[in-house]
């Protein structure tokens, strides 16, 4: 069975988060849900959780804080109003994170860079080559040498 290697971790680290909770904490969490964790977690990979330091500040995989929030909502919350608490956090968080999408990958913005863009680029290449004409000088032989280049080739005839 093929298995996302970045799930595999988040496993580890959810799986070791939880041998640092109380067990009051994990005790809720069902049996059969914790062993998905430990059988599936990436084999030799042992994340070191710090339990001075906030898990956000933790380099984790981003599948681990997902796994956490469903784990907070579905059996840590304590009551109704605490889970729809947690929802509205979730959703609030949603909306900023879909709207600073919305602003970094606007196609409108976009075309209109590029289109600014290309439209600076043109105008460069067509100052460079006319900067480029400018300074081209035509040579012509003069009258004296292009009768020599005739006599030579009549010669070589």
């Amino acid at each position: 069975m093929y298995m996302d290697m970045s799930l595999a971790r988040a496993y580890a680290e959810v799986d070791n988060i939880l041998s640092c909770m109380e067990t009051r904490y994990v005790d809720k969490v069902p049996k059969k849900l914790r062993d998905i964790f430990k059988y599936n977690r990436l084999k030799g990979y042992n994340p070191i959780i710090s339990k001075d330091i906030p898990l956000n500040e933790q380099k984790l995989e981003r599948k681990t804080f997902a796994i956490l929030a469903m784990l907070d909502l579905q059996y840590w919350c304590e009551n109704e109003v605490e889970k729809q608490e947690l929802l509205k956090a979730y959703s609030n968080n949603d909306k900023k994170h879909q709207e600073e999408l919305n602003q970094k990958y606007n196609s409108d913005d976009l075309f209109k860079n590029k289109v600014k863009k290309v439209r600076e680029d043109v105008e460069k290449d067509e100052i460079i080559n006319k900067e480029n004409i400018a300074l081209t000088e035509i040579k012509e032989d003069s009258f004296i040498k292009k009768i020599i280049k005739k006599i030579k080739l009549l010669f070589k005839k």
